[in-house]
């Protein structure tokens, strides 16, 4: 008997000894085998079809929106502004064409360096001051185990903070969701006769009171998990990013799947911005006449790195491998951009159609590329511009004019009453919209005052204001103040906050006159993330380089 349970003692101190050495092979192990769900084979979409006949002609109707969402893209990538992915060797002709044709707004900026708020102030055009969706809800125990697997990596940053009291009595992942008394564009645009349609990432919560169709979609395909391909699937070439932390969880942790209107999860019809893109093109057609609203919400070009072989292919020899992953994926981008605008053409729409694309935030830098952004510093999870500002072009031929450039600082909250006041719809009574219409009746001089000329974002104590040209950044960790002027140096290389005090103090009184009345966030950030400014992830963080920390 003793020599039984000293073998047990000898095994149970092997295997401990293994999992303590191997400790992010076992948290990777457990996260694959957290929160799977049965996926189904693939199933055909059923879209609701519209009248046969148009009760009046299309350029009679009001217009039909379509609205293009890109994920992590940097605006770099972009070969309108002159960049382009590798150099230039992978532009964007399609995305280019839709900016040409319309307007192209050189200071836009996303709701916030991260994703779901960003999302949320698109559809509602309210501050978190406001709803108090203020963070990015990430799947259960990913916060965890980012922090141990960060833990074990050599970047140089100081280590990640996890607040194990925040997760307490918090909801969890589908129930961290936009307020339900939250009124979005759909919403709005339902009693003006439109037809709802989001395709893609949601990101705002699940069930009876966030999801899509609760949120006024009449039709939701939902993203339900988070790989463009299976890893496996023959068409796919993949790009582990192996010193992200996140990549690491995403692998390890997400299935291939989509739903319809809520229901059984199945597998999507091939790659999901192609897939998406075949499906929207059959929304398209199936509401030809009458007015329709389509929120388009790629997942490109957001980790896991993954791209059709074609696309692999066609983007030609690039390296790292990663990057030439990333370019083949923005090519994938720029095609479904062009699919789009090639649908309404064909089914005589185009001239009253408003086409918009953007992109949730700047690009990450947790990919490891360093030229995503440039020339502007900071990624996603920064607010210095790189991880704000964002391309966005408006394309509609009966109201814009090709060429149409706005300089004028815009952002993503401005979207929904631009929306709502294009489509004839009424804003809702008794609820305050931060964002100003953007055409009115002249689209190149956007109209509406904003409150103090100022745009502001925040995430918990990492707070910025831009008023005018002049742009404060605070943050509690490391306790910090920015102060650029974004006409003289719109890359933030000059930080001016010493030498000018009292605009540094006129700022800091926006910021809390922001603050006044402001509702708390719907659930507490758990994680505090280190950033650098100034280098990719991927590139040795050494003592003297900037950083921030994102809380989340």
């Amino acid at each position: 008997m003793k020599r039984i349970l000293l073998g047990l003692l000898v095994v149970i101190i092997a295997a401990g000894t293994w999992a303590w050495f191997n400790k992010s092979q076992v948290l990777l192990f457990a996260a694959s085998h957290m929160g799977q769900h049965d996926v189904a084979e693939n199933q055909p979409v059923v879209w609701q079809k519209g009248p046969d006949s148009p009760a009046l002609p299309a350029d009679k109707r009001p217009p039909n929106i379509v609205f293009i969402l890109a994920d992590d893209l940097g605006i770099n990538d972009i070969s309108t502004f002159g960049g382009g992915v590798a150099g230039g060797k992978v532009p964007t002709p399609n995305i280019d064409r839709l900016a040409a044709e319309g307007a192209i707004y050189s200071q836009a900026y996303a709701g916030t360096a991260s994703c779901a708020p960003s999302r949320a102030m698109i559809l509602t055009g309210r501050y978190p001051t406001r709803t108090g969706f203020e963070f990015t809800p990430t799947p259960d125990g990913m916060g965890r185990i980012v922090k141990a697997l960060s833990d074990e990596m050599d970047s140089g940053l100081p280590p990640v903070t996890y607040l194990d009291a925040a997760v307490e009595g918090a909801p969890d992942f589908d129930g961290q969701g936009l307020p339900g008394s939250e009124q979005t564009i759909a919403e709005i645009l339902k009693p003006a006769g439109y037809h709802s349609v989001h395709i893609g990432k949601w990101h705002l919560g699940d069930g009876p009171e966030f999801s899509a169709n609760a949120q006024g979609f009449d039709e939701s395909l939902l993203m339900a998990s988070a790989m463009h391909l299976p890893e496996d699937d023959p068409n796919v070439v993949n790009a582990k990013v192996d010193f992200d932390p996140i990549d690491k969880f995403l692998w390890a942790r997400m299935q291939f799947a989509t739903s319809y209107n809520g229901g059984k999860w199945f597998k999507p019809g091939g790659y999901l911005a192609d897939y998406w893109t075949d499906e929207a093109i059959k929304v398209i057609e199936a509401n030809r006449n009458r007015p329709f609203f389509l929120y388009l919400a790629h997942w490109n070009v957001h980790t896991p790195l993954q791209a059709t072989k074609a696309d692999y292919d066609a983007v030609g020899d690039i390296k790292p491998h990663r990057l030439r992953v990333y370019a083949a994926m923005v090519r994938a981008l720029d095609r479904s951009v062009g699919r789009i605008m090639q649908s309404l053409k064909d089914q005589g729409l185009d001239d009253n159609t408003i086409i918009v694309f953007s992109s949730d935030n700047g690009g990450a830098g947790y990919i490891g590329l360093p030229q995503v952004n440039a020339p502007y510093r900071g990624w996603k999870l920064t607010l210095f511009e790189g991880g704000i500002r964002v391309p966005m072009f408006v394309r509609w031929p009966g109201r814009i004019s090709p060429g149409t450039r706005v300089d004028t600082p815009v952002a993503h909250i401005d979207l929904m009453p631009t929306f709502a006041r294009a489509g004839g719809a009424r804003l809702p009574a008794g609820l305050q919209i931060d964002g100003v219409d953007l055409l009115g009746p002249d689209p190149a001089n956007p109209v509406g005052k904003r409150p103090d000329d100022a745009i502001f974002w925040q995430s918990a104590y990492y707070r910025v204001v831009r008023q005018g040209d002049w742009k404060l950044q605070v943050t509690e960790r490391p306790r910090k103040t920015w102060l650029f002027n974004l006409k003289d140096d719109p890359t933030e290389k000059r930080d001016l906050a010493a030498a000018n005090p009292a605009k540094v103090a006129e700022l800091k009184a926006l910021l809390a006159k922001h603050q006044q009345g402001a509702r708390k966030p719907l659930y507490p950030h758990t994680i505090e993330a280190p950033v650098a400014v100034d280098k990719p992830l991927g590139v040795k963080f050494r003592k003297g380089d900037e950083l921030v920390y994102w809380p989340n």
